[in-house]
């Protein structure tokens, strides 16, 4: 796997910029307008390594993907959508082919019953809800790295909806084998888009409603999405209710561009002197903005442009400017609002004066790795004063970095966020496994030096 090599910023980061399309929703996008009747037609869609398995494993199951490259970071996707009739005979193991499949039937098949999501944990929990209603078996499957997350938070929910589905010491591979579902009224023990999500692709193919009760806010791109796509869905403060019945219709949609992405650029602007940076089309769901509340809180500049929806998401897009930041504590439902920015929430704090603590984080342990414990060893060698507990971690700044040998452990959050902290540093900084940063972010360091960064892959 590629290295990076960053060198110490000494100009401000200035600049326009488009960042790529919202993960999240680019799963959802497939995922949803493969079993739409009609044809769907997604803009701006994420060609990422985690949404690649996610098209990959549809294309496995006869649904047919054309793919236009308009931008490398930036396909046009048409979808024909297969409906949702539960059919589908065995097929054999061939080779698929990465851009287009030609799928014989108008419903979901079985031509590989195993499918690999790679690293993509939201596709592998997300379309374990959609394979539970199938009437043929599956197997999901990913890298090491996949297998150890736990999976036993959306095994549980739908055996109760009557799935017949097992786990591997509660982590992947799972095994889901043909069975009627129903619908059931969810009582959430913790804020989880992707267990509500896998519960609700259960339900458009269970009898009778299903109603969950989240413990917290969660991303709503599954219901934003349902609801543009002609599903009974409707939410009531922290209820979800999804009558099953009604088709899902193909949607135009032009995917929003991913504010955890966008987050990296952010923080650079915010912490590097005299950086001015415009982000177009950012994607500004109220429940992913938890960065821009607390960078507000830490004294940011940030300011929004151009509001509009597009496909029940709201967007706008961002400028920030540099200002010296102060420290700040966070916790509760702006954590989950903000849960994916840690690792780069991080980095600002090293350079906020005074003392800045984040608690009840401890989701951040099963993510791709314990994040917590792998950010703090990383960014100590970089000087970083952080200290880590339980369900989060502490950081006193501000703080002069220097570079450093550093390893992204297979992380494209942590690596980006690595590269951020370099920028900062007073000599240059060398990231190992660096390569898993196209998991989210194609393009990641043209896009930083097209703003004035220094950075450059290594073979």
């Amino acid at each position: 796997m590629p290295a990076l090599l960053v060198y110490p910023q000494t100009t401000p980061l200035r600049g326009r910029v488009s960042i790529p399309g919202d993960k999240s929703i680019s799963h959802r996008a497939i995922m949803l307008g493969s079993i739409a009747q009609g044809t769907s037609h997604i803009r701006r869609w994420l060609p990422a390594g985690d949404t690649l398995a996610t098209l990959r494993a549809m294309q496995s199951l006869g649904v047919l993907i054309h793919l236009h490259e308009t931008e490398p970071t930036a396909w046009e996707l048409t979808i024909e959508g297969q409906g949702m009739a539960l059919a589908g005979a065995e097929g054999n193991e061939e080779e698929l082919s990465p851009l287009v499949i030609n799928a014989q039937n108008s419903k979901l098949e079985t031509r590989n019953s195993k499918l690999n999501l790679r690293h993509a944990g939201t596709g592998i929990r997300l379309l374990a809800g959609l394979m539970a209603g199938q009437k043929f078996p599956s197997v999901l499957d990913g890298s090491e790295q996949l297998r150890r997350r736990p999976m036993g938070r959306i095994v549980t929910p739908l055996r109760q909806m009557g799935a017949n589905i097992t786990a591997t010491d509660g982590r992947a591979p799972l095994f889901i084998e043909p069975a009627p579902l129903h619908g059931i009224e969810l009582f959430m023990q913790i804020a989880s888009a992707q267990v509500k999500s896998a519960v609700l692709l259960a339900g458009l193919y269970a009898e009778g409603e299903t109603i969950i009760h989240e413990a917290g806010p969660s991303r709503d791109h599954t219901e934003r999405l349902l609801a543009a796509m002609g599903a009974d869905v409707q939410t009531h403060g922290r209820t979800v209710i999804l009558r099953p019945g009604s088709p899902l219709q193909a949607v135009d949609l032009t995917v929003p561009a991913d504010i955890s992405s966008a987050a990296f650029l952010l923080v650079a602007a915010a912490c590097l002197p005299h950086s001015h940076l415009t982000l177009n089309h950012i994607g500004l769901n109220p429940t992913r903005t938890g960065l821009l509340d607390i960078l507000g809180q830490m004294g940011a500049h940030i300011q929004g442009e151009n509001p509009h929806l597009t496909g029940g998401e709201p967007v706008s897009d961002l400028t920030i400017r540099f200002n010296e930041l102060h420290s700040t504590t966070i916790a509760g439902e702006t954590v989950v609002r903000a849960i994916d920015e840690m690792p780069i929430w991080a980095v600002a704090t090293s350079q906020a004066a005074g003392i800045s603590t984040v608690r009840e984080a401890g989701e951040l342990r099963v993510k791709e790795v314990d994040r917590i414990a792998v950010l703090a060893g990383e960014l100590r060698k970089m000087g970083v004063n952080i200290s880590e507990q339980a369900d989060g971690f502490t950081v006193t700044g501000p703080t002069r970095l220097n570079g450093a040998e550093v390893d992204s452990h297979d992380d494209h959050r942590l690596g980006m966020s690595l590269a951020i902290a370099a920028l900062l540093a007073d000599t240059p900084t060398h990231i190992h496994q660096a390569g898993c940063i196209a998991d989210s972010f194609p393009g990641f360091v043209e896009t930083m030096q097209q703003v004035g960064a220094k950075m450059t892959w290594l073979n």
